[in-house]
């Protein structure tokens, strides 16, 4: 039930999703789907904590060891490799989550997973001098790009996962690698940019 329950929220959302289609594809009567969850809600959830629990051990594997370059490309392959090896579960995270239930969508897996990334960076950022109190700024930035670009990646599906990760976690590095020790913003002068 729970299988062919991320396949109906995968396709339909949460909203449009129905708990007739549900036991129906699942081959079981609607009172054992109740039975079981308690309700679409109580279905939805076991799905999105599943789905997140996966990802982020995931990711937390991949960032174990190595130097920081490696961390940060092999956390881009995992969660690229979530994407293709579980689309529904992807697709479940990507649709809004129902209302009362925030906590069980993506934003909150990729502050998870920002989180987690966070650790890893704070230790690099304290190492090379920079201000560790910056780095949710700059895990948030990360996570939210690869995500960004999985979504556009689960349409083309090419390039393979790892070239994806490395084109990503390249444009990120060189970023960080010549990252100032204090970002200052750019003052805005009212003239345009550009040719003339």
């Amino acid at each position: 039930m729970i299988g062919v329950g991320r396949e109906v929220f995968a396709e339909r959302g949460f909203v449009a999703a129905t708990m007739e289609e549900i036991a129906e594809r699942a081959q079981v009567s609607k009172p054992l789907v109740y039975q079981h969850f308690g309700g679409k809600q109580g279905l939805y959830s076991v799905v999105v904590d599943q789905e997140m629990d996966q990802i982020v051990t995931e990711i937390t594997l991949a960032i174990s060891s190595g130097t920081s370059r490696e961390r940060a490309e092999r956390a881009a392959v995992a969660f690229l490799s979530y994407v293709k090896d579980s689309p529904a579960g992807f697709a479940v995270l990507s649709h809004d989550a129902p209302a009362g239930r925030g906590k069980n969508s993506m934003s909150s897996v990729m502050s998870e997973v920002a989180e987690r990334v966070g650790v890893v960076l704070k230790q690099t950022f304290k190492e090379t001098g920079y201000d560790p109190e910056n780095v949710p700024i700059y895990a948030h930035a990360l996570v939210g790009m690869v995500s960004f670009v999985a979504q556009w990646w689960m349409e083309t599906r090419t390039p393979s996962v790892e070239v994806v990760a490395s084109h990503v976690v390249s444009l990120a590095w060189v970023g960080l690698h010549k990252l100032p020790r204090h970002p200052k913003p750019i003052e805005v002068s009212g003239k345009q940019d550009g040719p003339g």
